[in-house]
C-alpha cells in the first residue's frame, strides 16, 4: 500500500523565494538540510550534490534572521528522521538558538545526549522514544515543569538529583528499565520533594519514604 506522498519522493526540495514566513511562525518544521558543498567534498561525497545557487553571506544573514528561532515560545521538533551526522548538528545548532522556548517537543528523534545544550525558558519538555541512557544527558531546564522521558532507555535514577533545585511539577519515567528499580516511586519522590506526580498517578502517602530503621535501631526508649 503506497502512501498518498509515493509520487514525490523523488523530488528535491527548493527555497521558495521572497516570502515572509518566520520560523517561530511554524509550530512543526522539519530540519531536513543536507550537507554543505565543503562538506561534502571532505567526506568524498561530493558527485552526490546537485548544483545549487551561490548564496552570498548577505543572504545566509538574512536566512539566519528569517529563521527567527529566538523568538519561538512553542516549538514541534518532532520524527525528523536525523540520519546524517550532520543533520543532527544541524539540529542541535536549532536547539542552541531557542533561548525563549517554553514548550518543547523532541519526540522519536534518535536523540543520545543534550548535555551541552541549555534551554533557559523551558517549561515543558517531551523527549519521549529516544535513546537516552542516563538523566545526565538531558538538556539544562532551570525552570522545567514537566518533563516527560517515556521509551528511553534510562537504566538508573543517577542525576535525579539535579531537579531538586527546579520547580518539576511532573515526571513521566514510564517504559524505561529504571521503572523496575525496587522502591522506584519512593526513591524518585525523596529526591525530588517538590515533585507532585510521577508517571501520571498523583504522589500518594505510600510513596513517601519510611523512617530509616538503622536510626531507629540506635534510639532508646526511657521509660
Amino acid at each position: 500500500f503506497k502512501l498518498p506522498s509515493d509520487s514525490f519522493k523523488y523530488l528535491s526540495w527548493w527555497d521558495i523565494e521572497q516570502n515572509d514566513v518566520r520560523g517561530n511562525q511554524l509550530r512543526c518544521p522539519r530540519v531536513r538540510e543536507g550537507p554543505s558543498k565543503e562538506q561534502l567534498f571532505f567526506r568524498g561525497e561530493e558527485h552526490t550534490l546537485k548544483r545549487r545557487k551561490q548564496v552570498t553571506d548577505t543572504e545566509k544573514w538574512q536566512k539566519k534572521l528569517q529563521e527567527n528561532w529566538e523568538n519561538c515560545a512553542e516549538l514541534n521538533l518532532s520524527f525528523q528522521d536525523l540520519g546524517d551526522l550532520y543533520q543532527v548538528e544541524n539540529f542541535k545548532r536549532i536547539l542552541r538558538r531557542l533561548i525563549r522556548v517554553e514548550k518543547l517537543w523532541l519526540v522519536d528523534n534518535s536523540l543520545t545526549d543534550l548535555s551541552a545544550i541549555r534551554l533557559p525558558r523551558c517549561r515543558e519538555l517531551n523527549v519521549n522514544k529516544n535513546h537516552f541512557t542516563s538523566l545526565k544527558q538531558l538538556p539544562k531546564t532551570p525552570q522545567i515543569q514537566h518533563l516527560s522521558l517515556a521509551e528511553n532507555n534510562i537504566m538508573t535514577l543517577k542525576g535525579i538529583s539535579d531537579f531538586r533545585h527546579t520547580p518539576l511539577e511532573s515526571l513521566i519515567l514510564k517504559r524505561n528499565p529504571c521503572e523496575f528499580q525496587e522502591r522506584y516511586r519512593q526513591l524518585v519522590f525523596s529526591s525530588l520533594p517538590n515533585l507532585k506526580t510521577l508517571d501520571g498517578i498523583p504522589k500518594l502517602p505510600e510513596d513517601c519514604s519510611p523512617p530509616d530503621i538503622r536510626f531507629i535501631f540506635k534510639m532508646c526508649t526511657i521509660l
